[in-house]
């Protein structure tokens, strides 16, 4: 029986940033969108955000450590707000960003949330896809999309200013630098807290700022235009200069300069002063927040992009968690019944090229499977392929027959197969690994998913009548 009914998963996000800690449940609505006639084709077609948490400042038991019981409190009582128990939710997110990933307990905090998050909800961090997540909840990605043109947004935190480019809809690039507003903290009129690197930049600028100093309104105000303008400089809008490279988070990557951007968006929390100022005791937070916001919004060096409004601002990254982090696989799958679901699955790529040489397929596969399998780190693998040019019938016979090959150490610990097909033959190559591989192997095979090597999957339990699965897709965990 065709499943025609729209079906609704619930959602959480969780947002645990440099300066704020906050939920969002939201509702999924998927529908499959095929005709009779054809292959169903299940996607999500509706977001709908149906609770929002009061916004906390992230809790701290020491300048190197979260403290994990009032978050953990945190979220309990939201959940009880929300009318919502982990056992209500389907899918979402759990993520640490900014300077609150750099904490010495983020690990610990992360995992202690995952266990009461619900079944599915995943712990992640990095720059990279806070990025996204930010973007788009803050509609970046739909602004570009309907404006036909390129579009950034800059996420403007506490402790990072994560960029994410999308051009007419689609991502084309992500770029985080250390640029934020509680860099530098005040309290009683005096310098508390200061990033090294920001006093390494304003010393560079010929400012001299310390720990224990006054806080001096006008070297920061100074200091923060200058902030601004390397924000605007990682967006090519101005020429960059000798001091840009040193602000990238991790030394990450800068934009391609082949990259024009048209227009910007700002979220984060310093994003609500960028769009409407900020008027009165500027140390009012206890940080530069609001001297930095407007500075961006006073900024002469964004002029050459359209300023577009966000949907969201501060709540632009839990909204992503909770709303963009999950995909729904092809309905060509494979699964056995209670092996579902399973989280932080280490991805295996394998390129085009091996694909096409199915020779020597096996032992490259064998060889990178073994670079998580040497530990005791990781309990399974997820292996993906293209499988574009291996469609027919044959083609996937002789597919399978490489990957059981190439899984000939691996299925001697014991663990599922796990395969990641992007071509619609999920449900074939799983039962061909069945028969190939015994009865007794645990087999998921799921298709239409795009992941990249390094990338770690969770797998939800089916919905849909059991003929799609959720899926998250997490990049560069804990960038740091």
């Amino acid at each position: 029986m065709l499943f025609r009914s729209k079906e609704v998963i619930n959602s959480v996000g969780i947002d645990i940033g440099t300066s704020t800690t906050q939920l969002i449940f939201s509702k999924l609505t998927i529908e499959n969108m095929a005709t009779s006639y054809t292959v169903p084709r299940i996607s999500i077609v509706d977001t709908e955000v149906v609770y929002k948490s009061d916004i906390y400042f992230t809790p701290l038991d020491s300048a190197s450590n979260i403290d994990t019981e009032k978050v953990k409190k945190i979220v309990t009582d939201e959940y009880a707000k929300a009318g919502m128990k982990p056992e209500d939710l389907h899918t979402g997110a759990v993520i640490i960003t900014g300077e609150a990933a750099r904490k010495e307990n983020a690990d610990d905090v992360l995992s202690s949330l995952s266990s009461m998050a619900g079944d599915f909800v995943v712990a992640t961090a990095g720059p990279d896809l806070e990025s996204v997540l930010s973007a788009r909840g803050a509609g970046t990605d739909f602004i570009s999309e309907e404006e036909r043109c390129t579009v950034a947004n800059i996420d403007i935190g506490g402790g990072t200013s994560n960029i994410a480019v999308f051009r007419k809809g689609v991502l084309v690039a992500t770029s985080c630098l250390d640029i934020g507003g509680r860099l530098i903290k005040v309290e009683g009129g005096r310098i508390t807290y200061i990033y090294r690197k920001i006093a390494e930049f304003a010393a560079e600028n010929g400012m001299t700022i310390r720990v224990g100093d006054a806080a001096d309104e006008r070297t920061l105000r100074k200091l923060a235009e200058l902030m601004a303008s390397q924000l605007a400089m990682a967006l090519g809008l101005v020429p960059k200069n000798k001091y840009h490279s040193a602000l990238y988070t991790n030394d990450g990557p800068a934009l391609s300069d082949e990259i024009k951007v048209d227009g910007v968006t700002f979220s984060g929390g310093v994003a609500d002063i960028v769009y409407n100022g900020h008027s009165g005791d500027c140390f009012e937070y206890g940080d530069i927040g609001p001297i930095l916001g407007n500075a961006v919004n006073a900024s002469g060096d964004f002029a050459a992009a359209r300023r577009f409004t966000s949907v969201e601002t501060i709540r632009a990254t839990v909204v992503g968690a909770g709303t963009h982090t999950t995909e729904v696989s092809g309905s060509t799958i494979r699964y056995e019944e209670n092996c579902l679901p399973i989280k932080n699955i280490p991805v295996v790529k394998m390129s085009c090229e091996d694909e096409n040489d199915l020779l020597t397929f096996p032992k490259k596969m064998a060889e990178k499977i073994e670079l998580f399998t040497r530990t005791d780190a990781y309990e399974c693998v997820a292996v993906a392929i293209s499988g574009e040019n291996h469609t027919s019938f044959k083609a996937v016979q002789e597919m399978g027959r490489a990957i059981t090959e190439g899984l000939s150490d691996y299925c001697k610990l014991g663990f599922p197969i796990v395969v990641i097909c992007e071509s619609d033959i999920g449900k074939v190559l799983g039962n061909t690994l069945k028969v190939m591989l015994g009865i007794d192997k645990q087999i998921i095979s799921i298709d239409n998913i795009f992941v990249k090597d390094g990338d770690f999957v969770d797998i939800g339990e089916p919905v849909a009548n059991g003929r799609v699965v959720p899926v998250v897709t997490k990049t560069l965990i804990f960038n740091r």
